[in-house]
């Protein structure tokens, strides 16, 4: 079976037909760094891991880019919250994301732009835009005319224009031509960071960052572009219209990851379920966690419950425990090529479920095995196992997950964990001592134990 995926944009699924025999470019839209990554961030990162690792082992050299958000809207309101910079809020929360990818085994892009560093080529970008008469500037912003664009607007959504509500994404909303026009650049305010551009100073708007990124690393026309389903519309309707408005064929297939919810409910702090990966570190090792959000399909919604997490864990352990078992019987076995079965299933839309289903009963072929002392037949089984897991991004003899010492992890760990503390620390200054408490009991539950000390607040892991 050749590569296929479900394009979002056409609504069926498709073979799969790179611009250039071997290559593929494809990029994903990465963070908006103004907080901490929680597990559903997470999930993404391990779900395009997996389509990158199939990628490279169907054989394509892939250049793989993954955005990162510097400047938004949400990154300033944090920072004005704190009373920080905001480049502190977008820094310190970005690092903690990379921590959170390597901790789960995520390879890293080919390259991760910012947005703070093309700000060159969204000039170049809006300047094709007026002088194609799909934007104008207004009020100190520049805007995308989407009546310009009308019989194309809406079809990565499958959304009519006349259906649409206003945008309501900048306060000059009068200087708009039409309510439902989105920014591509927004005056300067006062305390907000801006760059100097031939139509004010100012800074970018979410989408336009996007479409210079992608373009400037992958060129104007593109094999994939990821991202979740709640970035389809407006995010990703409006990279498609002002790329292809201004003349760049951009990406030819979109593959859009289903959400994350907790006990049935999506993520909010207001509700006070969201998930970050140190709450899970008490409960699973990071590759138990990487199996667990790899586990359903990627464009399902996934729902977390600590069952589900426990019966990944056993899950991956009975693969662990085989691959430990017939090591120490026939040696060290590297990885073989994948049975065409294995193959089949992640061809068809990336079908990570069955293609579990088919290490697993490798697995079970492979504990036959050990039973009946053939070591052949071990040997074979654990050499299919390897690879298998290796593409899926969990074999247990990999560098990554073969580390055993507790202080491999502590940094990273470490670093997570502040992040927390860094928000209990807040929310103890403004005297709201129950959110104080719910992350301190929270961290608790994951096994890590906080100490307020006169040096400050430290942690330790919980011995049973």
């Amino acid at each position: 079976m050749s590569l296929r995926f479900y394009d979002t944009g056409t609504r069926s699924v498709r073979t799969f037909e790179p611009l250039e025999e071997g290559r593929v470019g494809m990029y994903v839209c990465g963070a908006t760094p103004q907080a901490s990554p929680h597990i559903g961030h997470l999930r993404s990162g391990v779900i395009y891991d997996v389509l990158l690792r199939w990628l490279r082992a169907s054989g394509y050299e892939v250049t793989f880019a993954r955005n990162v958000t510097d400047v938004d809207d949400k990154i300033i309101a944090v920072a004005a919250e704190r009373d920080v910079p905001w480049f502190a809020v977008a820094e310190g929360n970005q690092r903690t994301f990379t921590q959170g990818y390597d901790l789960l085994g995520c390879l890293p892009p080919t390259v991760e732009p910012r947005a703070t560093g093309h700000v060159p080529e969204m000039i170049v970008l809006i300047r094709r835009l007026i002088e194609k008469g799909h934007a104008y500037a207004a009020g100190g912003d520049v805007y995308f005319d989407v009546k310009s664009w009308a019989d194309e607007y809406g079809s990565l959504s499958n959304q009519r224009l006349d259906n649409m509500r206003p945008t309501g994404d900048t306060p000059n909303e009068d200087a708009k031509r039409d309510p439902r026009d989105f920014a591509l650049w927004k005056g300067a305010k006062p305390g907000e960071p801006s760059w100097e551009t031939p139509w004010g100073d100012g800074r970018p708007g979410w989408h336009l960052e996007c479409s210079a990124m992608a373009t400037k690393y992958l060129g104007p026309t593109f094999d994939i572009h990821g991202g979740g389903v709640d970035l389809i519309f407006p995010h990703h309707e409006n990279e498609i219209a002002q790329s292809r408005a201004a003349g760049d064929g951009f990406a030819r297939y979109w593959l859009h990851n289903g959400l994350l919810t907790v006990d049935g409910e999506k993520m909010s702090k207001s509700v006070g379920n969201v998930v970050l990966l140190p709450d899970l570190l008490g409960k699973a090792r990071p590759v138990e966690v990487r199996y667990y959000l790899a586990s359903a399909h990627y464009r399902s919604l996934m729902d977390y419950t600590d069952a589900a997490l426990a019966e990944a864990v056993s899950a991956y352990q009975r693969i662990e425990g085989f691959v430990t078992r017939a090591s120490e019987l026939v040696g060290a076995v590297p990885p073989s090529s994948v049975p065409s079965e294995f193959a089949t299933v992640l061809d068809d839309d990336l079908g990570v479920p069955q293609a579990l289903a088919v290490l697993h009963e490798t697995v079970r072929e492979g504990n036959s095995a050990l039973a009946a002392g053939d070591q052949d037949a071990v040997r074979d089984a654990l050499a299919s196992v390897r690879a298998m897991a290796d593409v899926l991004g969990i074999d247990p003899l990999s560098p990554q997950w073969s580390r055993t010492g507790e202080e491999d992890l502590r940094p990273v760990v470490d670093a997570l964990v502040g992040v927390a503390l860094e928000q209990r620390q807040a929310a103890r200054a403004r005297k709201d001592y129950a959110a104080a408490d719910a992350i301190r009991d929270s961290l608790a539950d994951a096994g890590i134990l906080v100490e307020d000390t006169p040096q400050g607040p430290r942690w330790e892991l919980k011995r049973d």
